[in-house]
């Protein structure tokens, strides 16, 4: 593994979980244990019922581009060689969405509405990134 230069996650005690799960490739969110709501970012409680018997519970990882933005400029010298890089919005099928980058696909080539399947980048031995891939 070569060394990482760029930001790492610094996960936050309701973020845990999640991050946890990454690092064993396994795509996690909250779900509401009264109503069985699924979202995302966590929270100590449901957003739809406000419960907080709360479960991370495994989600397939599948979704769809809901939005999305090409960074073309560097902002931070670290992303230099990435430029230019796609940053989306996916709709899990559960139903959260979840921000992360797209990759495997050219900037001209990706499109809302494409279905993608989550991948694990692991840029240290203690942490992986949550990545989507085009199906």
């Amino acid at each position: 593994m070569s060394t990482y230069t760029k930001p790492i996650p610094r996960p936050a005690p309701e973020s845990l979980p999640y991050w946890q799960a990454a690092q064993e490739h396994i795509l996690k969110v909250p779900k509401c244990d009264d109503c069985a709501h699924y979202w995302f970012p966590p929270s100590l409680s449901c957003p739809e019922c406000l419960s907080t018997k709360v479960t991370w519970t495994e989600v397939s990882g599948r979704g769809k581009i809901f939005s999305f933005v090409v960074y073309d400029r560097v902002y931070r010298p670290a992303f230099e060689a990435d430029v230019p890089y796609i940053v989306g919005l996916i709709e899990l099928d559960e139903g959260p969405r979840i921000l992360s980058n797209v990759i495997g696909i050219t900037p001209e080539d990706v499109r809302c509405e494409m279905a993608v399947n989550v991948v694990f980048d692991d840029i240290t031995d203690e942490v992986s990134l949550p990545k989507f891939t085009p199906i």
